[in-house]
């Protein structure tokens, strides 16, 4: 069975796609001249770094958790995510900035025949790639895979739109299309690349965990009202694959030690069967003392 560990073979299986890719694309603009193109090369030439840090990350990530990181290494991969996003921005600016320079000073395309060629089978590797990557991130929840996959995903799109304009150059002759497109395309890029930036300090900010799953904490906890059972100071956050979930258990106070142990370990084993990768905290209090009832936030007053 595959584990975390074998997430550096798909950074590694990244990083190839991304040279092969930067190597068709930049052929494609050497032989045409089309800024369309120009825009997918450097949109490659992101994927690379992307890929490198990514690979850097991961290796990071797979480490056991020590002595100075008791709660693990996964969270260096919203570094990673955080670093690519914002290639991806400067990318976009790049790209605004050519195709305003290409519309104040068109010019004719050529050989777009090859051109599209080299081009469709650029796109082609990503989209193999991004699924392979995709699959991976969601098995694994890795934002760094996750972030890889969405990027790819958005260079096929983006090679797509630029071979369709320069079709249609070469069908009617209007080569104001190339940097209008490539004008989209940056705003597309800027776009993905803001979301990811927001995903990616949303996860170093500690954020917590989707309300669909917190409902999920919810619903065991609920289970047990009916014993006379009450929770409360639930609190979650997320780092990297890992999941960290706090409450406190409110039990009748003449329950035995071993009983109130014995429901904890029973409502543990029951979040850990329904969420992977969950790591849980845990505090008995007797649900008659008014002090149990203060304890509802990290810094108790």
């Amino acid at each position: 069975m595959q584990t975390r560990t074998s997430l550096v073979a798909y950074a590694r299986l990244s990083i190839a796609a991304a040279l092969v890719t930067i190597a068709l694309k930049a052929g494609a603009y050497q032989i045409t001249g089309s800024v369309g193109l120009l825009a997918d090369a450097l949109e490659s030439i992101v994927n690379l770094a992307a890929a490198l840090l990514a690979l850097v990350a991961l290796r990071v990530s797979v480490q056991p958790p020590d002595e100075e990181h008791p709660y693990g290494h996964e969270k260096v991969e919203y570094f990673s995510s955080g670093v690519e996003s914002v290639l991806m921005v400067l990318a976009g600016l790049v790209i605004l900035f050519e195709a305003a320079r290409r519309l104040l000073d068109p010019r004719a395309l050529q050989d777009l025949d090859l051109g599209i060629l080299l081009s469709l089978l650029a796109a082609a590797i990503n989209l193999v790639v991004a699924r392979v990557l995709s699959r991976a991130g969601r098995r694994f929840r890795s934002i760094t895979l996750q972030a890889g996959a969405a990027h790819l995903l958005t260079d096929v799109w983006t090679t797509g739109a630029v071979v369709l304009a320069i079709a249609l150059v070469k069908m009617t002759g209007w080569s104001v299309l190339d940097p209008t497109v490539a004008f989209l395309l940056a705003g597309q890029i800027l776009w993905i690349g803001l979301r990811l930036l927001s995903r990616s300090v949303n996860g170093l900010m500690d954020r917590a965990l989707p309300p669909s799953q917190i409902l999920q904490v919810e619903s065991v906890l609920d289970s047990y009202r009916a014993a006379g059972v009450r929770y409360h100071a639930l609190l979650t956050r997320r780092a990297g694959a890992r999941r960290f979930v706090s409450f406190h258990v409110q039990v009748p106070g003449d329950w035995s030690v071993q009983k109130g142990h014995d429901l904890l370990e029973e409502i543990e084993g029951r979040l850990r069967g329904e969420m992977d990768g969950v790591h849980l905290f845990t505090h008995l209090e007797p649900i008659e003392d008014p002090t149990s009832w203060e304890d509802e936030h990290l810094d108790r007053p």
